[in-house]
């Protein structure tokens, strides 16, 4: 009932949404940037069946990891080592040789630390504070490597995950060709991330605005009413997916036939040249709206798409998704079918809870014959299934039948990855398989009144793993205190550590460090409604997002970045029973959480900008972002 409460809310408040200045000419770039991911669907848009390999696809069980992925990560850790040895080239950790520790047990790889990084949801704001962290992680950026910051930390990473706004983050690098913040934000014309229209006008291509957006709501109801003609279910994620790839997907066209599998294919990915990127989204029942903690959720990789959980336990190739599998075989009269994984609609998929805002259809300038089309795709959904992604035919069908409650349904549907509360994509980085030493959490989600983050997601996912023979199915997760306890004690305005000490814990738990959205230089606390954003504002975050992860450039705290190094080889130390340095002692007295609690009520959250900057404006929420985060705050406590 809440999904539906907030889509009438967030419904009857866009007519007084207002249009942001235009942007640049997106069809300018298309040489700006090196080839991206690949366009290998075989018809656009439209999934298409095609010869099946020799070897049918199938799907796999849970229990272990892909060999997909298993040999992957034989490549990506020889450069992982090779990037952290870059990495403790300039974060210093006291006087402790890391250089001569790593190439010590270089031999035996699972001795080395082994780093995930989490990027929440949240919209524009969580994909522009997320791409500070990103930006700040990333040896590519200008200055990143200097003293005090933490460039280097993104090439040691062995995984990055995604959900909502951080779905669309994962996606602008990764389909970009891995390409950097700085490049997706440059001021050239042309540049991918224009978020000066809002994505119910459409890009700015030169023209009349209202041609422009004529053109572009067109495009979109011809690219979905070519996969429902071909006989596919198709949903508002369609074309909310669509939409999304005009905005982060560096062509002409919206990217239409670039795949998610596809990132598998590129060489840069094949010689392990990059994080595994992870894309997040929960499971929902058919015709229920309520999204529980004891959700499925799902993950796609570049190979496959399934959970861990016990209410499926099982992977589909994901290049093959929208095949008719049953039983977890395709049967021999059936056709392979290819281009289902449309990377837009991925991302999409991730990102649901935007679905509502094209239900605006009627309320913006377009002409009426453009909305009659695109009414015409719409008129047939039912409502109350406007918040879903329909995974039709569903790939676990007849799949597991003694124990999912899927696996009689020849649908899957699929809801934003935050409906669950788990705003931070955590779950594919603390399956036992992975062994995923340290978490960087970067939380840029609305909890409180005026929008920052109050720990909600790691309680939820704290909360989900107690379940353990049930949902969590054997993942641990370190102890988390309630939310009042994490402002009472500004856990939530600086970062913090949680799990620091491995032997008070139940089984193998990564160490969190939890990277909370806080004002530096800017108030980024823009509300997850917020549809358009400036180049100044978008940059303002992002840089502001740069500052959270390293602390102002360790100028708040000059160990800074040698904490962020004691973190990263803490599990390390304890595998192989080395004596921490003292800065380690230091640091962990200082961030780690120290297992107290305040529960009581705190006051309102409304903290100022830690650095001196006159520039720096706070965000006053406008009637429509107001009512908005009130709506928001509903959902998340119904």
């Amino acid at each position: 009932m809440k999904a539906a409460l907030i889509g009438s809310i967030v419904l009857g408040l866009l007519p007084y949404a207002t249009a942001a200045p235009s942007a640049p000419n997106p069809n300018d770039l298309t040489l700006a940037l090196a080839e991206r991911a690949l366009p290998n669907a075989p018809d656009k848009y439209t999934p298409a069946n095609t010869t099946c390999p020799s070897t049918r696809p199938k799907i796999r069980s849970a229990e272990k990891l892909s060999s997909q992925e298993t040999s992957w990560l034989k490549t990506r850790r020889e450069k992982t080592l090779s990037a952290m040895k870059d990495f403790f080239g300039h974060v210093q950790v006291g006087d402790f040789d890391v250089t001569g520790y790593l190439d010590q047990h270089s031999k035996n790889t699972s001795n080395l630390p082994n780093i995930g990084i989490a990027v929440s949801g949240g919209g524009y704001r969580a994909l522009t504070n997320g791409a500070g962290a990103v930006k700040a992680f990333d040896s590519r950026t200008e200055n990143s490597t200097a003293k005090g910051h933490l460039g280097g930390l993104l090439q040691s990473a062995t995984y990055i995950s995604g959900l909502s706004g951080g779905s669309w983050l994962l996606g602008s690098i990764y389909i970009n060709n891995f390409t950097t913040i700085s490049d997706l934000q440059t001021h050239k014309a042309g540049s991918v991330w224009q978020f000066g229209n809002s994505i119910l006008e459409g890009p700015d291509t030169g023209g009349i605005q209202i041609f422009d957006s004529a053109s572009y709501f067109k495009d979109l109801a011809d690219a979905v009413n070519g996969k429902k003609d071909a006989g596919f279910d198709t949903s508002i994620t369609d074309i909310w997916g669509r939409a999304l790839s005009y905005q982060m997907f560096n062509a002409s066209d919206g990217g239409i036939s670039y795949t998610w599998s596809s990132i598998a294919e590129t060489s840069e990915f094949k010689d392990g040249n990059m994080p595994l990127p992870v894309v997040v989204a929960d499971g929902r029942n058919p015709h229920e709206l309520v999204v529980g903690s004891n959700s499925t959720v799902y993950e796609f990789n570049p190979w496959e798409f399934g959970t861990f959980d016990p209410t499926v336990y099982g992977f589909a190739p994901l290049e093959f998704l929208g095949s008719r599998f049953v039983g977890g075989s395709l049967p021999n009269d059936a056709k392979c079918v290819r281009g289902f994984d449309n990377a837009g609609f991925i991302i999409g998929t991730s990102s649901t809870l935007f679905n509502q805002f094209l239900l605006q259809i009627n309320t913006t300038s377009l002409p009426s014959f453009v909305k009659d089309v695109f009414t015409n795709v719409l008129y047939k959904l039912d409502k109350s299934d406007n918040d879903i992604a329909a995974y039709d035919p569903n790939p676990f069908y007849k799949y597991n039948e003694d124990s999912s409650p899927y696996a009689q349904q020849t649908e899957l549907d699929l809801v934003d990855g935050g409906e669950d509360l788990q705003n931070v994509p955590l779950h594919p980085l603390i399956q036992p398989e992975r062994h995923v030493d340290v978490i960087f959490a970067v939380d840029s989600s609305a909890d409180t009144e005026n929008s920052w983050p109050n720990g909600t997601a790691l309680v939820a996912t704290y909360e989900r793993s107690l379940n353990r023979t049930g949902i969590a199915n054997g993942t641990n997760f370190p102890a988390i205190p309630d939310q009042n306890t994490f402002v009472n004690q500004g856990l939530n305005s600086r970062p913090s550590f949680f799990g620091c000490d491995s032997s008070n814990l139940t089984g193998p738990a990564p160490l969190i460090v939890y990277l909370p959205n806080s004002p530096y230089s800017a108030y980024s606390n823009v509300t997850t409604f917020t549809l358009s954003y400036d180049n100044k504002k978008r940059d303002d975050v992002i840089l502001n997002g740069y500052e959270v992860a390293t602390m102002a450039n360790s100028t708040r705290d000059s160990d800074w970045s040698a904490c962020v190094g004691c973190a990263i080889l803490s599990r390390s130390f304890d595998r192989t029973k080395t004596s921490p340095p003292d800065i380690c002692n230091k640091c962990f007295s200082r961030y780690c959480w120290n297992g107290t609690t305040d529960t009581s009520k705190p006051p309102a959250y409304a903290p100022k900008t830690i650095l001196a900057d006159s520039a720096a404006a706070a965000f006053v929420p406008t009637a429509l972002s107001a009512v908005v985060a009130a709506a928001v705050a509903l959902f998340a406590v119904a």
